[in-house]
């Protein structure tokens, strides 16, 4: 079961975690050289400045959903700064790389776990590794007392690290439950998303998301994740790999069948599992959803509802089509509603906790050459003892 588990997730297109090498550009070195034409001896110094090394950058893009762009480009090497030339001339600018990522990707330094930045808008862009700066041609240290310096600096080196990209789903509603609950059912009914829909626990190994449309042209995301099991936060099941998908959500969904034994006490253990693995989700709203309810009538559902949570809840059949306007009024309220707007719009107080790399598998870490390469200019050191 566990080696069928594993096929059907290296099949999938869905990428959540990569590990790059990252390499900024060195700056150029500056040149250390003298005027030298017809009539003129002593032309004094005209080194030019070294070229700054290009950046590392990672930019937000909407139109990615997945890492997988990245997961066969794994090393990434910005241009490195051209050293200064005569008659002041300064070097060329290294090329800096900009990697393309989906909005909720947060970076971590591989080795350490450190949190190191996090991308959320369409568009953002934040300097991932900074290239050396250019050094000083020989003409920046000419003075009174010192009119023919023999000597410029160099560029500053280069900065490398491995690099763990993690990706985590921007939506405005995150479906949370047991599996076989109902909830890929829920989405493909309430939005144009596809998920795989089984009989059957597990059927959902990646995440899903699905654009809920409301009245008169709004509309809001709805993000589902695997099932999720009693011990989730200590690594059973799917769950723990994938319950940082709903961190940034504004608002969640918990779905429990009408079947179930207890929906009070089943909603507590999910509700548990989230509180262990982040204290912070309960903060969120949360609405309950009450599945699969076409088996109950009138009277049972009467019933229930003496011994339900004191959330917003609604009793809805993804088959019939019951409850399904309801379930949107409410969430369409609880996503509007002004606690909510104020937890979701501040994601810059988000506290990111140190990413635990042991738990994750990666393929070792391939030796990188050190780039030895250091372009001196023709004109390099080019003077004469008459120059003094």
């Amino acid at each position: 079961m566990i080696i069928l588990l594993a096929d059907k997730m290296a099949e999938t297109n869905f990428v959540d975690y990569v590990k790059i090498f990252c390499r900024s550009g060195k700056g150029g070195r500056g040149s250390t050289h003298f005027r030298r034409e017809k009539y003129i001896p002593k032309g004094g110094p005209d080194g030019g400045n070294g070229g700054d090394g290009g950046h590392i950058i990672l930019r937000g893009n909407r139109n990615y959903w997945t890492l997988l762009h990245l997961k066969f480009q794994r090393h990434i090497f910005a241009g490195h700064g051209e050293s200064g030339s005569r008659r002041n001339s300064s070097g060329k600018r290294g090329d800096s790389k900009i990697i393309e990522v989906p909005c909720g990707t947060v970076a971590y330094d591989a080795h350490t776990g450190e949190y190191l930045c996090d991308i959320t808008d369409d568009g953002q862009e934040i300097v991932l590794l900074k290239g050396g700066r250019g050094g000083l041609g020989n003409t920046n240290f000419k003075s009174a007392t010192n009119q023919a310096p023999r000597y410029s600096q160099p560029g500053e080196p280069y900065e490398e690290k491995w690099i763990i990209l993690e990706l985590k789903l921007l939506a405005d509603v995150g479906l949370v439950g047991f599996p076989n609950a109902g909830k890929s059912t829920l989405l493909s009914v309430v939005s144009a998303a596809k998920p795989k829909i089984g009989n059957y626990p597990f059927t959902t190994l990646e995440p899903n998301l699905g654009i809920v449309s409301y009245r008169e042209g709004k509309s809001f995301v709805m993000a589902d994740i695997p099932g999720i099991i009693e011990g989730a936060s200590e690594g059973k099941g799917l769950g723990l790999r994938f319950l940082r998908h709903i961190e940034r959500n504004s608002l969640l969904l918990f779905v429990v069948p009408a079947d179930a034994e207890n929906i009070h006490e089943e909603y507590n253990i999910l509700l548990n599992e989230l509180t262990k693995y982040n204290p912070e989700l309960l903060d969120k709203h949360r609405v309950l959803a009450i599945s699969k309810a076409d088996m109950l009538d009138d009277e049972l559902i009467h019933e229930i509802s003496y011994d339900l949570p004191k959330i917003p809840y609604v009793f809805i059949s993804s088959i019939t089509g019951y409850g399904i306007p309801a379930l949107k009024d409410i969430l369409w309220r609880e996503l509007n509603s002004e606690e909510t707007i104020h937890v979701s719009t501040s994601r810059e107080s988000l506290v990111h906790r140190r990413l635990d790399v042991q738990s994750l598998e990666f393929e070792p870490e391939e030796e990188i050459e050190e780039d030895l390469d250091d372009e001196y200019g023709e004109e390099e050191e080019n003077y004469y003892e008459e120059d003094f």
